[in-house]
Parts: structure tokens; C-alpha cells; sequence
């Protein structure tokens, strides 16, 4: 086991903590510095990354290359790109009561961050995350999760090539080590993962009155209306669905479709997934045998309350294997439309009325993602205007979350905060207000106390017009 592993958490932090503090006045050279090295890591051990997350999801090298080295790498370039813009400070316009001051947001680094990473894009969601905290000049501990152990490995050594202890950390470990993290005054906590372990991160954060990005689940809509173009929809959703065996946050969750289109759209489901993912070399495999076993007892309870299997449904419990399927027929009541899948079921509810949808929606959790496949720009913006999601995407889906000019996240159950960019850079960093104010006579001393009758006026007229 790495020496890493072996410290005390709490030396570990400490020494994390104390070098927050130099990085306080990091350059934006030093920075840069820090996230080429990354990216030139990243370049020259892409086959390492292929092979541990090969060994822990049985994904395809190309998925691994676009969902999880690309991505990275372009949140890497966009702050390389933009780090003097979104570091300089931001000026901001006086108002007649502040005429003599000069005042503006500068943006300072947070100190010293958690970041707790989940396992289904095991470097991606670690990594990510890393970029924006260098480029908001903090220093780092990470910890990724146990289940994807070969990649959070290869996490570790990365990082100690590249950068001190003090600097950025790995612990690996399980549910004691993230306790044991927690449970330290950290500046910043930026966690990924599900809405029931991220309360529990919120409830730890809450008693050290630490700031927190909680990019969460939870169960995205899609709604494909009677004017869709339902071949594009069927590749579209199929693709993002049982994209890595639908492990995925921002998958398509559940399907409500328009009656009229109904079996058309399933006809074009069954072509379009045989077509993507009909292979070994194109579909990955389950992260353990307890969720493995978890998608099969979603299934089995949707089947007993009376749901028809349209296409796949095989599972293989030796190999981690279970084939995008497709449910009709659904009780509302059943397992799968009550928790995140997280897995390749795709429940489909049939329709009538729009209203019936949108109120179905809007009594449950915020969604982090809805998306709609329509070509009526009323059904789009009625939707829009009526519900409520961290992100919405029209006539496609799960291309939001790489787009390098959002905020990503969620709302309310679906997450607290946004990343990405930017959205990152910001979320790791404190946006200080600071006011210079003149020497000598000011505005404000034309109202200080007491009140005589210029004074009366003064202020009177401020609350009038001001």
C-alpha cells in the first residue's frame, strides 16, 4: 500500500491546510504550469488510463478517449486558454452614493478542498474537478472511490508524479477514510455521487460551516412528443442511455412518450441499440456484483407489477454483463420509476396530454437533466417554463455536460453548485468584494449621525430617488 494511504489523514490534512496558504499568491504562469504538466500526464499514459478503466467497467478504449481523457482534457485547455481573463479582477460600477471609491470582485483560492469522486466515470469526475481547483489555486486531496480501485490507483500515481503532497493527495479507502475526511475543517468539498451520500456530505460540511459543490442524481425525463423525428430521437436516446451500461447521472431515466408514436419509437429503439451497442467492443459492463444485482431486482419488481420486457432484459451475473433493456407498460409505483437506475433499463410510459406529464414531473425531486425531443417550439418552451432541472437539453440528450461554456449541476436534489469552466473555476474560488474608499470627505460621512435638518434631507432623499 502507498505511504499515502498509511499517513495520518489528519498530518496529511495539515500539511495540505499550511500550503493553502502559499498558494494564496500562486501566478497565473505557476498555475498554467501545473495544468500542462496534467495534460501532458494524461497524453503520455493514455493507454494506462484505457487499461484501468477497462479493468474496472469493461469499457471500450474509444468510450474511455471521449468520455472521460477528451473531456478532461478539454476542461484543461479552456482554463489554460481563459486562467488571466477569469483571474483578474472584476471592476464594478459606483452608484452616486459611492462616488470616490473604486471597488471590485477579486477572486481568491478557497484554501485547502476535498474532492470526492464516484466510480462510473472514475478519472473524469476525479480529474475534472482537480483542473478547476489549480486553476483557482488551491491545494487538493482527493478521493476516489473503492469500487473503480484501478482507476483511483492510477489517480494516485499520477499524482505523485506530477505533484508534492501538499500540493495534491490521494487517499484511497473506503467508507472509514471518507469519514475520517469529512470530518476535517476543509475550505471546500466538492463531491459527485448520489443524493442520499450527498446529504450526508452536506450534514459533515454544515458542522465546520464549510462551502460545498454537490454535483448529484437523480431521475432525469425525457419526453418525446407526437411531432419528433422519432428515428433521431431512438439513435439519440439509445446512445446516451446505455452509454457505459447506463451508468450514467445525466442518462435518460425514464421515457414519456406520445401514444400516437408509442410503437414507432420502440420499433426505432430496437434498431438503433442493436446498431450502437449491439457488440462486446462497444457496450461496457456493471461496476460490481452488488449493483449488478440491484438492476436485476429493479427488473424483477417492474415484471411484477406488471411490465413488458420490448427488447433485451438478459443479464450475466458471471461477467458483470446486462444488455440494454426496454420497459412498457410500467407501473408508477414500481422500483424503477421511484430510484435512479443507474443501469441499462429504460422505462417507457405512454402519454396523452402534455399536462399529465409536466405534473408527473413537477412531483418529484428536481431532476438534474430533462431533456425533449419536439419540434414544436410551444411544446419546448412550455416545458421549459414549467419545469424545474439543472440542465435541459432539446432534441438530444447528455451533450450538455461537455459543452465548455456551461454551468454544469443540478438543482436541489439533483445538486448545489455548478462546475465545469468557468462554473469551476468560480466554485473553487472566494469572490471577495473589496472597496477603496478616499481619504478625507466621503458620501457617507454626509449622513453619519447626528441628524440635523441637511442631514433629514439627505437621507430622505436618497430613500426617494437613490
Amino acid at each position: 500500500m502507498d505511504t499515502v494511504t498509511q499517513a495520518n489523514i489528519r498530518d496529511l490534512f495539515e500539511q495540505v491546510k499550511a500550503h493553502a496558504f502559499t498558494l494564496r499568491s500562486s501566478t497565473i504562469k505557476e498555475r498554467k504550469l501545473k495544468l500542462k504538466k496534467l495534460e501532458e500526464w494524461i497524453l503520455s499514459h493514455r493507454s494506462e488510463i484505457h487499461q484501468a478503466v477497462y479493468k474496472d467497467l469493461q469499457k471500450p478504449n474509444q468510450e474511455t478517449d471521449l468520455t472521460e481523457v477528451f473531456v478532461v482534457l478539454s476542461e484543461i485547455r479552456k482554463a489554460r486558454k481563459n486562467l488571466r481573463s477569469w483571474m483578474m479582477p472584476k471592476p464594478a460600477a459606483a452608484s452616486i452614493t459611492y462616488l470616490g471609491t473604486r471597488s471590485s470582485t477579486v477572486f481568491e483560492p478557497k484554501g485547502a478542498c476535498l474532492i470526492i469522486a464516484p466510480w462510473n466515470y472514475p478519472f473524469q469526475l476525479a480529474i475534472g474537478p482537480l483542473v478547476s481547483a489549480i486553476a483557482a489555486g488551491n491545494s487538493v486531496i482527493i478521493k476516489p472511490s473503492e469500487f473503480s480501485e484501478n482507476t483511483s490507483e492510477l489517480i494516485q500515481k499520477m499524482c505523485s508524479e506530477l505533484f508534492q503532497p501538499k500540493e495534491v493527495s490521494v487517499v484511497l479507502g473506503a467508507i472509514k477514510e471518507s469519514q475520517e475526511l469529512l470530518a476535517l475543517p476543509f475550505d471546500h468539498i466538492f463531491f459527485t455521487g448520489s443524493p442520499g451520500v450527498g446529504k450526508i456530505v452536506m450534514e459533515a460540511a454544515s458542522k465546520h460551516l464549510t462551502s460545498i459543490t454537490l454535483e448529484l442524481g437523480g431521475k432525469s425525463p425525457t419526453i418525446v412528443d407526437k411531432s419528433a423525428s422519432i428515428k433521431d430521437a431512438a439513435e439519440k436516446i439509445a446512445w446516451g442511455k446505455w452509454l457505459n451500461a447506463g451508468q450514467v447521472c445525466i442518462a435518460p431515466d425514464y421515457l414519456f412518450v406520445h401514444e400516437n408514436v408509442k410503437d414507432k419509437l420502440i420499433d426505432e429503439l430496437v434498431v438503433q441499440s442493436e446498431k450502437i451497442y449491439g457488440t462486446k467492443e462497444t457496450y461496457g459492463g456493471i461496476i460490481s456484483r452488488h449493483h449488478h444485482n440491484r438492476i436485476n431486482d429493479l427488473m424483477a419488481d417492474a415484471i411484477d407489477k406488471g411490465a413488458n420486457i420490448e427488447f433485451g432484459g438478459k443479464s450475466d451475473r458471471d461477467n458483470l454483463r446486462f444488455t440494454p433493456t426496454l420497459l412498457s407498460n410500467v407501473s408508477k409505483s414500481s422500483r424503477v420509476m421511484e430510484e435512479e437506475i443507474f443501469g441499462p433499463i429504460l422505462p417507457l410510459i405512454t402519454y396523452h396530454d402534455l399536462d399529465e406529464v409536466i405534473r408527473f414531473i413537477n412531483q418529484k425531486p428536481k431532476p438534474l437533466a430533462l431533456y425533449v425531443f419536439s419540434k414544436k417550439n410551444s411544446v419546448i418552451d412550455r416545458i421549459n417554463k414549467e419545469t424545474s432541472a439543472g440542465m435541459m437539453t432539446i432534441n438530444d440528450v447528455v451533450l450538455q455536460f461537455a459543452h465548455p461554456n456551461l454551468p454544469i449541476g443540478g438543482v436541489n436534489n439533483s445538486g448545489i453548485g455548478k462546475a465545469h469552466g468557468h462554473a469551476g473555476f468560480i466554485a473553487f474560488s472566494n469572490e471577495k468584494a473589496v472597496v477603496r474608499q478616499r481619504r478625507g470627505l466621503t458620501m457617507a460621512k454626509t449622513v453619519y449621525p447626528p441628524y440635523s435638518g441637511f442631514k433629514k434631507f439627505m437621507i430622505d432623499f436618497m430613500v426617494k430617488y437613490f
